[in-house]
């Protein structure tokens, strides 16, 4: 007896009645080959999975074949399926990689008229490929944490700066010894946007600043009762008598005509 282990593959599990039921009916005669020790790319160009495939290949009866190595053909068709499907999956997710191979590769194919293969696959990852694998997924998350902080900054910076109240307030916040920078702050921002909520409807959107930037130029008393009875005018012809009720009684009262 040797006193080395012997090196085996992983014991593939059991289906359940199930899978059983759902899985792809697979012939059993053909002739077998395989695949080992095959390194395939995955969603990570520079990360691998070595992947083992275990297949068959059947010729038809009363189909030509034209190709004169079948058992290659067989073996280029089951790699390029694999080497599709494994790229859109990460080493750090071998098993959803090998199910999604195995889902495809496992129901008969034919790569040519007259020969049908099929076959079914092991992934696995060596520990180098796994470690950068890891590595890889926490800078795209600090990445992705960054990106975020400086969106948010950004947004801050722009709710502030376009509203004046709020720039001065935060100017002199800021930079009190500054104050005499105001004025050139204040020219430099001119037409600044604030942030759009994504959340809301970009007509919306449009429409609430209108609302706002016509508020801000209605100065006077005398501005705001012109525009009020040219809003309820245009609200009667819409047939919007709730709106323009609303808007009558936020008109002045009519002064008593002196006797």
């Amino acid at each position: 007896m040797s006193l080395f282990a012997r090196r085996r593959s992983a014991p593939w599990p059991s289906p359940s009645a199930h899978d059983t039921a759902t899985a792809p009916i697979v012939p059993e005669a053909g002739t077998p080959f395989s695949l080992r020790d095959e390194h395939l790319p995955s969603r990570v160009p520079s990360l691998h999975f070595t992947i083992e495939i275990n297949g068959r290949w059947n010729l038809d009866d009363g189909s030509p074949l034209r190709h004169h190595a079948p058992d290659s053909l067989a073996r280029n068709h089951l790699r390029e399926h694999a080497a599709r499907i494994l790229r859109r999956h990460t080493v750090l997710a071998i098993p959803a990689a090998r199910d999604a191979v195995n889902t495809v590769i496992a129901r008969p194919l034919a790569p040519e008229p007259g020969l049908t293969v099929h076959g079914m696959a092991c992934l696995t990852v060596s520990d180098a490929d796994q470690a950068l694998a890891q590595e890889h997924l926490r800078r795209a998350r600090q990445g992705d944490l960054d990106r975020e902080e400086t969106r948010r900054r950004i947004d801050f910076l722009r709710a502030v700066l376009s509203d004046p109240d709020q720039r001065t307030a935060w100017w002199i916040d800021q930079y009190p010894e500054r104050l005499a920078e105001l004025k050139h702050v204040q020219e430099a921002v001119q037409g600044l946007a604030p942030p759009r909520d994504s959340v809301r409807d970009t007509v919306e959107d449009e429409v609430a600043r209108f609302v706002d930037r016509l508020l801000a130029e209605m100065r006077t008393p005398q501005q705001r009762e012109v525009f009020l009875r040219a809003l309820a005018q245009t609200l009667r012809a819409l047939g919007s008598t709730d709106l323009q009720n609303a808007a009558t009684r936020w008109l002045p009262s009519p002064h008593p005509e002196p006797g």
